[in-house]
């Protein structure tokens, strides 16, 4: 699975739980908005974390 910008924006933009981690993350690590995207793939999407499915579901053709 790949990190893209466009669909971590927006997974982060419909889920609000995401949206309060990547503001802590960017708070905490004193982080730009996109390195602190990363991050958050990394955390709770790569791999079999907790958003996985949530975010493969925004690859998925709109019908």
């Amino acid at each position: 699975m790949k990190f893209f910008k466009s669909q971590m924006k927006q997974l982060v933009k419909e889920n609000k739980d995401l949206q309060k981690h990547l503001k802590e993350l960017i708070d905490e690590h004193q982080l730009e908005k996109n390195l602190a995207l990363k991050a958050l793939y990394h955390s709770e999407v790569a791999d079999g974390g907790r958003y996985q499915s949530a975010y493969q579901a925004l690859d998925l053709p709109k019908g």
